[in-house]
């Protein structure tokens, strides 16, 4: 078996470090700078851990750049903007959601865009680190050692795990990350490449959280529009966020779906060689 404890206490670790992100509600460019250092520790650590325990590269995790890259990257963003909009949609329709304002009412233009241009760099980072671990170092070992359906079951729950410490997590929150975590599995799978999974994750927090201006696994950000949920909490996932209610399944059967044409049409259309 090869081993995961290291890098699995270091996500732990790295994980701790950008539970508190509040401070992304008003000054995300600080949230930024206080998430860097764990970004480049879960870096060197799975550097490390794949180059001396496992003996590869680091690129094997799925790292590899090809022409695919930035399709992989710009479909995955793209992605949960039709999965978010249909929640948000859904919500509204049934009475779920309440708009109360919108950030260009109450802030000068220029912050509006300054913030969301330091919200979705947060949210990139945020996605890279926690993919690296999660999709890349866990997912992959934890197949090769127990096979691909345990590894996706195993990697997926120490993912749902990781995010328990956030407010008003419970079971229903971890039952939530946990089929967030396999549709993320899923679209590694398809493609072998982490770049798919990296863009969902990041476009996921993006759409959700500054965008339609859900709570992201219980944690508030900067939102261009200001909702409240009065849903019930068993379909709206309420103070946690949609992970947390039903009604992130049908979305999430929505999301699996065109991952699954992006990824067909792309492996029956290969880019030439470079």
């Amino acid at each position: 078996m090869i081993l995961t404890t290291p890098v699995v206490l270091i996500g732990l670790w790295a994980g701790a470090n950008t539970l508190d992100l509040n401070l992304s509600l008003t000054s995300p460019g600080w949230a930024i700078v206080f998430l860097l250092p764990s970004v480049i520790g879960m870096t060197a650590a799975t550097w490390v851990a794949r180059r001396f325990l496992d003996r590869r590269s680091f690129r094997s995790l799925g790292l590899g750049a090809d022409r695919t890259l930035w399709a992989d990257l710009a479909v995955g963003f793209a992605i949960p903007f039709v999965m978010m909009g249909a929640i948000f949609f859904a919500e509204l329709g049934f009475g779920w959601i309440h708009i109360e304002d919108f950030a260009v009412s109450t802030m000068a233009g220029g912050a509006v865009v300054s913030l969301t241009l330091a919200a979705f760099v947060q949210f990139v980072l945020a996605a890279y680190q926690e993919e690296l671990l999660s999709r890349g170092y866990h997912l992959q070992n934890l197949s090769e050692a127990f096979g691909k359906i345990w590894g996706v079951v195993a990697s997926s729950l120490i993912f749902g795990l990781l995010h328990l410490a956030n407010p008003s997590a419970g079971w229903a929150s971890t039952l939530g990350i946990f089929a967030a975590g396999a549709f993320l599995a899923y679209a590694y799978l398809r493609t072998r490449r982490l770049w798919l999974s990296i863009g969902l994750h990041a476009g996921w927090n993006f759409f959700e959280g500054t965008v339609f201006g859900f709570q992201v696994s219980g944690l508030d950000f900067f939102r261009l529009i200001r909702i409240s949920v009065t849903g019930p909490d068993l379909w709206t996932g309420g103070a946690f966020g949609p992970e947390a209610g039903l009604i992130i399944l049908p979305a999430m059967a929505l999301g699996t779906a065109l991952v699954w044409a992006y990824t067909r049409a792309r492996l029956n259309n290969p880019p030439p060689p470079a």
